[in-house]
């Protein structure tokens, strides 16, 4: 067999493994958008199937013999090329896939498939301990999890590598000191403020739910979401999942009495979406038509989320349509009060309703309990007790009971351990891009204000989404703005934008 041989041998397997993960994905989509409750047991049964078959796939020792002939041949001669980076990414998943046992990959599957149930449960009941035995297996398997992939430092750099290739946990740690240092000191100036907002607003007046869908599926079609390839759906914890090329799903959840908890639901997962929408299709399923890591990936669920849904200029083109949707609620309140209503900063309890600026404290707080849990063995039982004096220690909240404490969250009964971190990435890496978009395009928010979003998508075609993963985040920031990832950009928008609204 020759080289080029071996390499059409090893993207008809990736294609194969990606049907099945397709499959899988429609199965997971369904258990949280349509499943009745009774079919949890029979799900996890499949799910767990699915998974085990998806991993002999994935550590098919065909898949080295492949990568062995071409990585000694001059098919990656060019380090950038399409089939370089197929190579390097797939000997890298298969080089971690190898360590873990298929019976144990099964046995998680079965696991966090259960657990899910579980924890939605103990969510409705707010009962953490109707959660924790599931909760305990899950990091009883996580822990090994660690062990089978192996780490230089610590077991929680072995979780994090997961979600964002090539990351360590002292860095992540380094990071996060930084941005706290300057993001605490500035919250506490923004509370003491004469000039606050009202936020009751759009926290307590009637926006009937069918309209609330209306609108939101308007912005993120606006953004450039194809409702041809997409669809928005309900469930308890909002969502986006790419099912393949021409079928990305995303959810929310919906409040009558709230606009903020599902309108920037949508526009947060509409990111994610118009991400796997324009990567490269034609390279679905491998490494080249793939996301670079969920801190990317974050980083554009956040920006059409915030830098883009919550800025002034978006509003001056949407916010008349939105007070023909709700002309009552909104009859007598300004473009300017809205807008200010919308980036109230307070304090608040649930993660996802975080406004901008406190929402890195509630990653942060999540990151410290997850390396208490993986480096040093917290006990279950005392994980919410740990949970709520950070809450009080970042937050300054008393919390009032588990659903609004440690509950809140589906990602540990997912046996997500090492995610969390990425969604502070996602605010750094987007803050970062957007001051490169920015300067490239001098009237952005005067299109935004025109309605027109589609000069930042291009702009993040080109620099971010054809890309695939021919590089990785460190390297792509590097790439695309010329700088190493850093603070500043975040807290620059941060400071010049509250600034203004609190008169700081």
């Amino acid at each position: 067999m020759t080289p080029e041989q071996a390499y059409q041998q090893l993207l008809h397997h990736a294609r194969e493994l990606s049907y099945l993960r397709s499959a899988r994905s429609v199965l997971g989509w369904d258990q949280e958008v349509n499943m009745p409750t009774n079919g949890a047991k029979w799900r996890a049964q499949i799910l767990a199937y699915l998974s085990g078959l998806a991993h002999r796939k994935l550590t098919d020792p065909r898949i080295h013999d492949w990568l062995s002939q071409i990585e000694e041949s001059d098919l990656i001669q060019d380090p950038v090329s399409d089939i370089a980076i197929n190579v390097r990414e797939i000997r890298r998943e298969y080089d971690r896939a190898v360590k873990l046992p298929t019976e144990f990959v099964e046995q998680l599957a079965r696991t966090t498939s259960l657990a899910q149930h579980a924890w939605a449960e103990a969510r409705a009941k707010a009962d953490f301990k109707l959660f924790a035995p599931h909760l305990a297996e899950i990091i009883r398997l996580t822990k090994q999890k660690a062990e089978y992939l192996g780490y230089e430092d610590q077991p929680y750099d072995a979780l994090l590598d997961d979600y964002e290739p090539g990351e360590k946990t002292g860095h992540v740690k380094q990071l996060f000191a930084d941005l706290k240092e300057e993001l605490v000191p500035f919250l506490q100036t923004i509370q003491a403020a004469s000039t606050q907002p009202d936020p009751s607003i759009v926290e307590n007046r009637d926006y009937p739910v069918e309209r609330q869908r209306i609108l939101g599926e308007m912005a993120s079609a606006a953004f450039g979401l194809d409702y041809r390839s997409s669809r928005l759906d309900v469930s308890t914890h909002p969502f986006s999942i790419n099912m393949g090329p021409g079928d990305q799903r995303i959810t929310t959840r919906f409040d009558p009495r709230n606009f903020n908890d599902s309108f920037f639901s949508v526009l947060h997962e509409t990111g994610h979406a118009l991400y796997e929408q324009n990567l490269p299709q034609e390279h679905f399923g491998l490494p080249r038509g793939s996301a670079v890591s969920l801190g990317i990936h974050e980083s554009q669920s956040r920006t059409w989320e915030n830098l883009v849904g919550r800025n002034h200029a978006f509003w001056q083109y949407f916010y008349p349509l939105t007070r023909q949707m709700f002309p009552k609620t909104l009859a007598d309140v300004s473009l300017d009060d809205f807008h200010f209503a919308i980036n109230a900063v307070k304090p608040g309890f649930i993660r996802v309703d975080a406004d901008e600026v406190t929402y890195n404290l509630h990653i942060m707080l999540r990151f410290e309990i997850e390396q208490a849990i993986i480096n040093e063995d917290l006990p279950v039982d005392d994980i919410p007790s740990v949970w709520n004096t950070l809450v009080k220690t970042y937050l300054g909240l008393e919390v009032p009971n588990d659903r609004l404490g440690v509950l809140q969250d589906v990602h540990w009964s997912h046996g997500m351990f090492g995610y969390f971190p990425t969604y502070a990435l996602g605010n750094l890496y987007g803050a970062q891009f957007f001051a490169k978009a920015q300067k490239d395009i001098p009237d952005l928010e005067t299109q935004f204000a025109d309605g027109d979003f589609m000069p930042l998508l291009d702009w993040l075609r080109k620099n971010i989404y054809q890309h695939g993963q021919r590089h990785r985040a460190h390297e792509l920031v590097e790439v695309v703005t010329g700088e190493p990832l850093s603070h500043r950009p975040l807290m620059t928008y941060f400071q010049n934008k509250y600034g203004e609204l609190y008169n700081l």
